[in-house]
């Protein structure tokens, strides 16, 4: 089993920048690719960014593609996601996520609780 845990949201105005960490505890980390993801109000959750387990290879939707930047260090059993240019449209609950390789999809086999980012314009 691997634990994740998620922190670093709150409330920032347009513009700003946050840091994620998605903090891991359990069975290995650094064998796991990781996943953030999130879910706007009233909305689907979708795919943010991915990095791989060695932190060579990342992957990013569209919409943050330039604005957000995903980062590991196995050493601590963490990921982060660097959030700039921060945009009403990016309020939602922010996940992360571990499995087996970079993906898109839902297919990870850990999901941490959540932390909420609210953006105000």
């Amino acid at each position: 089993q691997v634990q994740l845990a998620e922190s670093g949201g709150g409330l920032v105005q347009a513009g700003g920048s946050l840091t994620l960490s998605c903090a891991a505890s359990g069975r290995t980390f650094s064998n796991y690719a990781v996943g953030w993801f999130r879910q706007p109000p009233g909305k689907e959750r979708e795919f943010v960014a991915a990095v791989s387990w060695s932190g060579v290879s990342a992957d990013y939707a569209d919409s943050v593609k330039g604005r957000f930047t995903i980062s590991r260090e196995n050493a601590k059993n963490t990921v982060y996601l660097q959030m700039n240019s921060l945009k009403p449209d990016d309020t939602a609950v922010y996940y992360c996520a571990a499995g087996r390789s970079v993906s898109r999809s839902y297919d990870y086999n850990y999901w941490g609780q959540g932390t909420q980012v609210t953006v105000s314009s």
